[in-house]
């Protein structure tokens, strides 16, 4: 079982918190569905109340933090060196749905890079953790990404635009080039557990454009922490979590993935 630090612990103890309330949600959402009104607006007023929980149960416990939250915006904190970054619904599409996969994401970036995250998944009771220097954890269990080098057997986990947030036709092309040349690629709906896929071995690359600080950072810990590599598509590693791309690999594939990718 991993040592896990005072900051580390209260994270995962806000993220199952605010992981009990959406559980309760999602179960409600299957019959919402066959109303007139859809369950949309209850999605909604889910993913806020998760943040609200997130919110209170960590400004408790570090007043002094900074935050940058997918719905309240950025809140300043005295302390300028530490920064909580925050998706409570990653995966709201799916959480409409009732597909069993969405998640909580709380990274904690410190002097602007991240240092420290936690992906849960309140359906299904998976907790993936990670803190800089001290490895990545999936229910208390060590994990480490994959080996794979041979393409032909490798699994990518991708992102696609939705409602004209970016022009789907060149990250179309792009998948077309990576299922020609894997085992395939699949767009699962959570950019926060595509990472902890990666992470874990299940995916041996994931890539993603038009993405924010909120979806990534958490999992950029992870896939660190576990032995992988995250960079921008560019090809640059710094402060990927601010660039609106991101490419994590097991670190075999990370240049060859960028090239297929891009079509270089």
């Amino acid at each position: 079982m991993a040592h896990l630090s005072a900051t580390l612990n209260v994270m995962i103890t806000a993220a199952r918190e605010a992981g009990k309330s959406l559980r309760r949600d999602f179960y409600e959402v299957e019959a919402l569905q066959v109303s007139r009104k859809g369950a949309a607006d209850f999605v909604s007023a889910a993913d806020l109340r998760a943040e609200e929980i997130i919110y209170q149960s960590l400004s408790r416990s570090r007043p002094k933090f900074g935050f940058l939250m997918e719905e309240r915006g950025e809140v300043e904190g005295s302390d300028n060196s530490n920064r909580f970054i925050v998706d409570p619904l990653d995966g709201t599409t799916n959480f409409l749905h009732s597909l069993p996969h969405c998640s909580v994401s709380i990274g904690l970036e410190r002097d602007r890079q991240p240092y420290a995250g936690v992906v849960y998944n309140p359906i299904t009771d998976d907790l993936f953790y990670a803190e800089k220097g001290e490895g990545a954890y999936h229910n208390d269990t060590r994990i480490r990404v994959s080996n794979k080098k041979d393409l032909t057997e490798c699994l990518f986990g991708c992102g696609l635009p939705y409602k004209g947030k970016l022009n789907c036709g060149p990250v179309l092309d792009e998948i077309d080039r990576v299922t020609k040349e894997t085992a395939g690629a699949r767009r699962m709906g959570s950019a926060a557990l595509d990472l902890a896929y990666v992470a874990k071995g299940r995916f041996d690359a994931y890539w993603e454009r038009g993405i924010n600080a909120w979806d990534v950072t958490a999992g950029i810990v992870l896939v660190r922490e576990a032995g992988g590599m995250v960079c921008h598509l560019d090809g640059t590693d710094d402060k990927p979590h601010l660039t609106g791309s991101v490419l994590a690999t097991n670190g075999e594939l990370q240049d060859v993935a960028r090239k297929i990718i891009l079509g270089r």
